[in-house]
């Protein structure tokens, strides 16, 4: 039985603990600042809680001790805390940040690590990089990879078309941040909230635009190699242009704080969410350009009888997946390891992975 630290005892963490705790393979010690949070976690013989700091580094440590791997689920900011202790305990880190400057510090401390590093592990970045890399090694050469993501209400209501499904400190961060990509065989930060697009998938209308950390370290790995490379962001039509108004035009992205409080007193949260993932990769396969798409979409459920969103399942079943693998010996064990090093067939056969096996929308190759 392999024991872990879980940083953070939130919607998403609660998730992971539940996951790792139910297979009886895990020992989980979750830490939160947040007696509430904690106390409120369902009670499992193999799940253990503790108050602590998690921007004090000493405790950080003294809690992994023994520990084989911490997992961060806590909010980007605080993420590097934890990635500086696990460094100093030498223990496994995973993390699920979207935040850029986030995952170059994580880097940086796996240089000559003797444990494994791995951020970024969970819907996107995480799954949707390992999606691309499997489409992308099929062609002899490429030409264009396009990611599309979004955690959507199933039955929008309000102007925004929109429900806080995830971390809206997360969602106000990517909408702000500048965006990696590949444009014309060249890296490039180009801005959030640009390049808008609508495109149509399973008879439902939706408009996509850039956001930052989607692509985890995919532009790194796959340059040289493809002309264009981007990830956008999925919203049903009419989101862009309101945020951009409320960020720009308002001036609420240099008052994040007052968006936040804005965004989380007038926009409900929801567990009848759906995550679309949508990648396709164009390049040339025996002298012929070929397109190939993977498209998927996931729905909120109930697991263990308790209600769950789409956004908990595919997030916290991402980093468990990765867990499993790193446990199993099917990842490096030291060192930086990308999303793009993780298997795509061994991840969604995966008893975590396969979470996101479910409702396959399409998967072909076709002539360009």
């Amino acid at each position: 039985m392999k024991k872990v630290l879980l940083a953070g005892a939130g919607k998403i963490g609660g998730m992971i603990a539940n996951l790792l705790t139910s297979t009886g393979d895990y020992q989980v010690t979750v830490v939160d600042r947040s007696a509430e949070q904690l106390a409120s976690l369902p009670k499992h013989t193999l799940l253990r809680t503790r108050e602590l700091d998690l921007t004090d580094d000493v405790q950080l440590q003294d809690a992994m001790r023994d520990q084989f791997a911490v997992l961060s689920a806590a909010p980007y900011s605080i993420t590097s805390h934890i990635a500086r202790a696990a460094r100093k305990a030498n223990v496994h880190y995973l993390d699920l940040t979207e935040d850029v400057a986030t995952t170059r510090l994580v880097k940086t401390l796996a240089a000559d690590a003797s444990t494994a590093f791995i951020p970024q592990c969970g819907l996107a970045p995480g799954f949707i990089s390992i999606v691309a890399h499997d489409l992308a090694r099929r062609f002899d050469v490429l030409d264009t990879v396009r990611l599309r993501v979004g955690a959507l209400p199933q039955y929008p209501s309000n102007a925004l078309n929109y429900n806080l499904t995830w971390s809206t400190d997360g969602v106000i961060n990517e909408y702000l941040q500048p965006c990696e990509a590949i444009v014309d065989g060249v890296l490039r930060e180009v801005p959030a909230l640009e390049e808008l697009e609508e495109f149509s998938l399973d008879g439902v209308r939706y408009e996509a635009f850039n956001t930052s950390g989607g692509l985890g370290t995919l532009c790194e790995s796959l340059k040289g190699k493809v002309r264009s490379l981007n990830y956008r962001t999925v919203r049903y039509p009419g989101h862009r242009d309101i945020m951009k108004a409320l960020i720009h035009d308002l001036r609420l992205g240099q008052r994040p704080e007052v968006l936040k409080d804005i965004l989380e007193h007038a926009i409900p949260g929801t567990l009848q969410d759906v995550v679309l993932v949508f990648v396709t990769v164009s390049g040339r396969k025996g002298g012929r350009l070929l397109q190939e798409t993977y498209a998927n979409k996931i729905y909120g459920r109930a697991i263990g009888g308790v209600p769950c969103s789409a956004i908990q399942i595919t997030t916290a079943s991402g980093i468990c997946a990765v867990l499993d693998l790193l446990a199993s010996g099917a990842l490096p064990t030291r060192g930086f390891v990308r999303q793009e090093e993780v298997s795509l067939a061994a991840f969604l056969a995966n008893r975590f992975g396969a979470a996101y096996a479910q409702q396959p929308l399409a998967a072909t190759a076709r002539a360009a």
